[in-house]
């Protein structure tokens, strides 16, 4: 989705950019508000003592789907066939809500699920609605800060993009382990 919403391929369209991306990200943070709401909510509701083991354990859950590479998930992207049959703003809010959410596409990291586990744990809709706003917004960026023009600098950050998965995969399990054993300790 980072290279079919690209300066290249915006331009190939007769769009500009620069305004499909603010487009996108507005819909990235309405989606994570969304899951905030919806999660902070249900945290609102649960009675639930001894909140930071709870969320030690949400941590660990979440290392031992990375490690054991077996991170439950629905095998749905975001259609790409929307950017040649809809307008613009059709599916840049439609592709920014759903990655935005966190939930409705691939989820291919345990620490998705530690964020919503996290998120009903802190049983605060304000604090569930700021998280929720904070994750939409960083779901947004890459795209936000993607300067690729040419196809050959679209390919280079393509693999620029793979070349970091295994070190983001390590250290993504290294913070939520770290994050898991401080929660323990309080």
């Amino acid at each position: 989705m980072l290279t079919s919403i690209s300066r290249l391929g915006e331009r190939a369209r007769g769009h500009d950019h620069t305004w499909t991306v603010a487009i996108y990200s507005v819909a990235s943070v309405a989606g994570g508000l969304s899951t905030g709401l919806l999660l902070g909510a249900l945290g609102r509701l649960l009675p639930l003592g001894h909140r930071p083991m709870w969320a030690a354990a949400a941590c660990g859950v979440a290392v031992l789907l990375d490690v054991s590479g077996r991170v439950p998930t629905i095998h749905r992207q975001v259609d790409e066939d929307w950017l040649s049959r809809y307008r613009r703003w059709v599916y840049a809010t439609g592709f920014g809500w759903q990655l935005g959410t966190g939930v409705t596409t691939v989820i291919t990291s345990g620490a998705v699920y530690a964020w919503l586990g996290l998120v009903v744990l802190q049983g605060s809709l304000g604090a569930a609605l700021l998280v929720g706003a904070v994750f939409g917004l960083v779901r947004a960026l890459p795209l936000a800060l993607l300067r690729a023009d040419t196809p050959a600098a679209l390919r280079s950050v393509a693999a620029s993009i793979e070349a970091r998965t295994r070190p983001a995969a390590t250290a993504t399990v290294l913070l939520l382990t770290c994050g898991g054993a401080v929660l323990v300790l309080t």
